[in-house]
């Protein structure tokens, strides 16, 4: 008797801490919210989380690189959200991110709201502008497929060219 009930208290704990892993494993509940430099390239790295969240200005002299293949929900996903929002998702403020330039490799990526100072260097595929972000810069392409697989959308603009290297 003594057994059967560690056995179903053993399966117990453990189901109900397998979801809670998962998720974690997943990204979904890791969001960066960088204070510093240092925060900054780490949150951007192949280690760092699917999103990257700025509740204020920010500028740097780093040229920055957002690495690694990031899930949301089990999906691909990864986003700099340069805003704050409301409990309903209203945005109420947005921010500027500024750098000498930022590399985009984790595969698609979204800028959402706000706007970047600097150049923006795509090398995966799928990446996109939405909800009214701003480039104030250009936005150079590696492939002709990062090209193709690139979106602009809600009102977001590149004020400089977009470019095929």
């Amino acid at each position: 008797m003594k057994i059967k009930n560690l056995a179903i208290l053993l399966m117990v704990t453990v189901l109900l801490l397998v979801p809670a892993t998962a998720l974690a494993q997943d990204g979904t509940s890791a969001a960066s919210q960088p204070q510093n430099d240092e925060q900054l390239m780490e949150a951007m790295s192949a280690d760092g989380t699917w999103i990257i969240i700025f509740n204020e200005d920010y500028s740097t002299d780093k040229e920055l690189v957002m690495e690694g293949e990031h899930k949301n929900r089990g999906e691909v996903d990864r986003k700099l959200a340069l805003y704050a929002s409301d409990s309903d998702h209203n945005v109420t403020d947005r921010f500027t991110l500024e750098a000498p330039s930022i590399t985009v490799r984790s595969p698609k990526t979204r800028f959402q709201v706000g706007t970047f100072v600097g150049d923006v260097y795509v090398e995966s595929n799928n990446f996109s502008l939405r909800q009214g972000f701003t480039v104030d810069g250009n936005v150079y392409f590696e492939s002709q497929e990062a090209l193709s697989t690139f979106s602009i959308q809600g009102g977001a603009e590149v004020t400089g060219d977009l470019v095929l290297e």
